[in-house]
């Protein structure tokens, strides 16, 4: 973990804007990208592509939450982070739900569909993540953030790993394997995020102060 100072001063008025901007297009380009490829995870029967669209859901709530918290102090940002923490939680849960049912219903998604879908989604996240590649060592609100969009990433290569799992051995376990790897990463980022964001709580109840950001 970074030193105080990075998770306690708050981005300048210039970062500040830069910040916003940010989380505006990776905002836009999560939502785009739930509702492709839900319709394309449901279609093609793959748990994989259903997990991380629902991640994308996730993560263009997760980015409204920062950018309603843009301008505020170290407490309100590190309660906002709390919430995405546990909602990450949440989700990684109903991946894992959703997981097992798939492997028990032994169902065989289309593989074709899987490797086009998750290629766009690799193209979309890796632009986010390089956007906001600069604020990964914020404080908890900033690198959840970051934590967020980097899974994203991982997630659409093994999406379109196990596409080519599912095509080369012709079964849907390589589709169940890669939707329970995801559920872990969203569970592993939840408890990072919630474990900074309540020693920025602690700290900030121990008297430890931040100026607001610009506007």
């Amino acid at each position: 973990m970074a030193g105080c100072c990075q998770h306690c001063a708050g981005p300048d008025e210039s970062g500040g804007r830069v910040w916003r901007r940010v989380l505006w297009i990776a905002l836009v380009v999560n939502a785009g990208m739930f509702a492709a490829e839900i319709v394309a995870g449901v279609a093609a029967g793959s748990a994989a592509l259903q997990a991380d669209a629902l991640d994308f859901l996730g993560d263009s709530l997760n980015y409204a939450i920062s950018l309603a918290v843009a301008g505020l102090g170290l407490t309100w940002r590190a309660r906002a982070a709390l919430v995405k923490g546990w909602g990450l939680l949440l989700l990684g849960g109903w991946v894992i739900l959703s997981t097992v049912w798939h492997a028990v219903t032994g169902s065989l998604p289309e593989a074709e569909v899987m490797g086009i879908v998750g290629m766009l989604a690799l193209v979309a996240n890796g632009a986010v993540a390089v956007l906001l590649f600069r604020f990964r060592s914020g404080d908890a609100n900033m690198r959840s953030v970051w934590i967020c969009s980097r899974n994203d990433a991982i997630g659409n290569i093994a999406v379109m790993a196990a596409a080519a799992g599912v095509f080369g051995t012709g079964t849907g376990w390589p589709d169940v394997v890669v939707a329970a790897i995801m559920a872990g990463l969203g569970v592993s980022g939840g408890f990072q995020i919630v474990r900074q964001a309540r020693e920025e709580l602690r700290r900030t109840r121990n008297g430890a102060m931040e100026p607001v950001l610009a506007e």
